[in-house]
């Protein structure tokens, strides 16, 4: 059968590799963008899913505290700022806004990232900071939520106005991205964190992509956004290209139940399966900048290969593992995934990171998992994954083992997540 050409979200620049005929490609529905990113953000502000517009909640000479999502989301934050910028405007100097970089317990951000996320008139207009999950001198705390210890940013508590940023799209064990994710775990401490993160809320089969309710993640962080008073909330869809196709705003928990309505129309695709071999991506920059985020897109691929199956994942992994973090060492502390992910369940208390390497060891359970990056292979090897050199050889070959093998391939990734059609 003759192949057809398919280009695959890899780091800046893509990769294209022939796949089977026959293939199922599954991507998002097609929305076009806006053709105007900060009309359509304007527009959310004004006329909010239900609700005052925002105009109306920021009081004059208020202290205003917007998160934003870190370096490693392709959120497009200029244009959302720069349409709050429009409504602070002769309400708010700009002396008193502070832009809050949603780390949760990532790195901060370096200056290049900075210019790269916000631009250079923004950082030159307002201030701008990194949450640090573990500076307590930085944390506040405001009590027990939903059986959650919560400690945030102090300068989010503080703040008279508090704004939330984000992008929508399915997560992986929370549900969906945005919304309430934006104050918890982004602004949290890292305790906080690490009791969402918890072992046993990872492993349970409702901490995953495109649940929410009793999703055990997403509850209790949507109870702590509605506890801690979040002024107003604006989230947007994206296309392949990061740019906006929707956008809403309002009541963090209203507007987030509209959005992910939406995000599960664009996102979530049925397909017949499940399949031999599933060919998947971490979407791209910024979000396959490290193996530690390409977690997401091989658990994109799990959801539909069959038991025993094949991943190939391509994820440029620039920024590495990356190195250093407790990412890295756990997965160099045993000879299996299996038994990392049997340490993690085992102690008594969350391990940093130990989420990822517990979704990471549930794909692996289920199937083989081949990387094309940019890492070197014993790096790959050491991640208890299997180095390639040429995802579209490494696929051939595995055809030709497998004639008449079912082969599905997520271009993006985990911006598009598959399930199994229900059958009737």
């Amino acid at each position: 059968m003759s192949p057809r050409r398919v280009t695959l979200a890899y780091g800046i620049t893509g990769l294209e590799i022939d796949v089977p005929d026959d293939a199922t490609v599954v991507r998002p529905a097609h929305h076009p963008a806006v053709a105007d990113e900060i009309a359509a953000v304007r527009g959310a502000l004004d006329r909010p899913v239900e609700g005052p517009p925002l105009r109306d909640l920021v009081p004059a000479g208020a202290r205003v505290a917007i998160a934003v999502c870190d370096a490693t989301r392709p959120q497009p934050r200029r244009p959302m700022l720069a349409a709050i910028a429009q409504v602070l405007d002769g309400i708010v100097p700009p002396q008193n806004v502070t832009v809050l970089i949603a780390t949760g317990t990532h790195t901060p951000s370096s200056e290049a990232q900075r210019r790269e996320m916000l631009g250079d008139d923004l950082l030159a207009t307002w201030r701008v900071v990194d949450h640090d999950a573990r500076d307590e001198t930085s944390l506040r705390e405001v009590g027990w939520i939903d059986g959650v210890r919560v400690w945030l940013n102090r300068e989010w508590l503080d703040a008279d106005v508090r704004i939330t940023t984000g992008f929508v799209e399915p997560h992986f064990f929370a549900g969906f991205s945005g919304g309430p994710k934006m104050v918890a775990p982004g602004l949290a401490a890292l305790e906080t964190v690490l009791e969402l993160h918890s072992p046993p809320r990872i492993a349970d089969p409702r901490a995953t992509f495109g649940v929410v309710d009793g999703n055990p993640v997403h509850d209790p962080v949507r109870a702590i956004a509605a506890a801690t008073d979040v002024t107003f909330a604006v989230d947007v869809l994206i296309d392949s290209d990061h740019h906006i196709t929707h956008a809403f705003g309002g009541p963090i928990l209203a507007m987030h139940d509209a959005a992910c309505r939406m995000a599960r129309q664009v996102a979530m695709q049925p397909v017949s399966g499940p399949f031999d071999i599933v060919v998947t991506t971490n979407s791209g920059y910024p979000l396959d900048r490290n193996l530690y985020q390409t977690v997401k897109g091989i658990a994109a691929g799990a959801t539909v290969v069959a038991d025993g199956g094949v991943i190939l994942c391509a994820a440029e992994c620039r920024d590495g593992l990356p190195d250093g973090g407790h990412y890295a060492r756990l997965l160099r502390s045993a000879s299996t995934i299996e038994a990392v992910a049997n340490e993690i369940l085992a102690a008594d208390r969350t391990i940093p990171d130990g989420w990822q390497v517990q979704v990471q060891a549930r794909a692996q359970a289920r199937a083989r998992v081949l990387l094309h990056s940019s890492l070197a292979s014993a790096d790959v090897r050491a991640a208890h994954l299997e180095p390639i050199d040429d995802i579209g050889s490494a696929l051939g070959a595995l055809l030709e083992e497998q004639p008449g093998a079912r082969v599905c391939v997520l271009p993006e990734g985990p911006q598009t997540i598959p399930y199994l059609a229900a059958k009737g």
